[in-house]
């Protein structure tokens, strides 16, 4: 009966385990965002650590070089990022009324024209202006309910400060130890699975690399590539538009896609002609070649094995569950299951459950080959 129960009573263990770790994650969620920031970025970095020490730098210099190198480029990123975007959203609400003048005034005729309905009634501004001035004091009361909670959230405006602050630090400390922490894991592992968790560890870390190093770079270079040639093309909000094409590029067909429908009606609105259509259509035609033939292949290839709509699931069921922690979580653990489901699949494939209790039927293989069997007494020595 013992036997018969251990396995059970150890799956019942690592249930409870599992449980309880995910109870502490969820009560220390805004305490551990930091931490797994940074120890995102340090296992970003320590490949290239680790390829400094091979070349015969200390581990404490080679981390300093890394260390250095990441800050640098951050900073880059946000001196160059935020007055551009800054520019761009200030130009978005300067060209909110022609954007409305172009729906009220092309898209809605046209749409009306071609289906029969009525929906100026529903978008007259006399109507929407009344239906706000009903609305003003509920609109009001919210708005004092909101600075009321920001009055009072002053706190949690501090700690976000000190989070940020706090990430630095922390990466270079997991930069440093990264393969120290790696030995203390792979301590704890049960010796009798030692060697299949190394295996499902390292896949994993492939799985992962491949989507954050590899699909990272491609949603980069995608963005800038789109955003500098619709600016190319002359769209006042090109730039925007680019990057959030760019950055949606990870689910195929939705960044270009997206991309395209801003595109145009940015062209349509601030042209009004087909030409610079044309031209739109062009930079993402030309992007998605070089994403197809060039950027995938080279910085992706196929060993990412996570799909768009698992990835998507991932992030969202993260950040319901977890918040902004959950979101930083969701593709390592998407990683580790899609990793798992494989074995999964494997161990069962080769389970009883799957083959059954009967055993196959073997066929001679000369027999199947068309020759004969030695095995097989000839006619002659009969």
């Amino acid at each position: 009966m013992d036997t018969v129960l251990s396995p059970f009573a150890r799956r019942i263990q690592w249930a409870g385990i599992i449980l309880i770790a995910c109870l502490v994650i969820w009560l220390l969620a805004p305490i551990l965002t930091p931490f797994v920031f940074a120890a995102m970025l340090g296992w970003l970095g320590d490949p290239t650590v680790d390829r400094l020490q091979k070349r015969g730098w200390s581990r404490h210099t080679a981390v300093v070089i890394v260390f250095c190198a990441m800050a640098v480029v951050v900073l880059v990123a946000l001196l160059l990022l935020v007055p551009l975007m800054e520019r761009q959203i200030v130009t978005l609400v300067e060209s909110l009324p022609r954007y409305r003048d172009w729906f009220i005034g092309t898209v809605l005729p046209w749409f009306e024209r071609h289906t029969g309905l009525d929906l100026m009634a529903w978008l007259d501004p006399d109507r929407l202006f009344q239906l706000v001035r009903e609305h003003w004091e509920r609109a009001g009361g919210v708005a004092a309910t909101v600075l009321g909670y920001l009055s009072r959230s002053g706190l949690a405006f501090i700690g976000w400060i000190a989070n940020i602050v706090l990430v630095p630090f922390l990466t270079f400390y997991f930069l440093r130890d990264w393969d120290v922490l790696k030995e203390r894991v792979a301590a704890l592992v049960p010796r009798d699975h030692i060697e299949t968790v190394t295996r499902l560890a390292k896949e994993s870390d492939q799985v992962l690399g491949a989507f954050l190093r590899g699909q990272f770079s491609v949603m980069v270079m995608l963005g800038v590539l789109y955003a500098v040639g619709l600016w190319g093309v002359g769209l006042d909000l090109g730039l925007l538009i680019g990057l959030i094409a760019g950055l949606v590029s990870f689910v195929p067909y939705l960044g270009p896609a997206s991309g395209v429908v801003l595109g145009v009606i940015a062209a349509l609105v601030q042209y009004g002609d087909w030409k610079h259509v044309a031209l739109v259509l062009g930079v993402f035609g030309i992007g998605q070649v070089i994403e197809s033939y060039i950027l995938t292949p080279r910085l992706v290839g196929d060993k990412i094995g996570l799909h768009p709509v698992a990835v998507i699931f991932a992030i969202m069921a993260g950040g319901q569950l977890f918040g902004f922690l959950g979101v930083l979580l969701a593709l390592p653990v998407a990683a580790v299951a899609n990793v798992l489901l494989r074995y999964a699949h494997d161990r069962y494939t080769h389970s009883r459950l799957f083959t059954g209790d009967r055993p196959g039927i073997e066929l001679d293989p000369y027999v199947d080959a068309g020759i004969e069997s030695p095995a097989t007494p000839n006619d002659d020595h009969a």
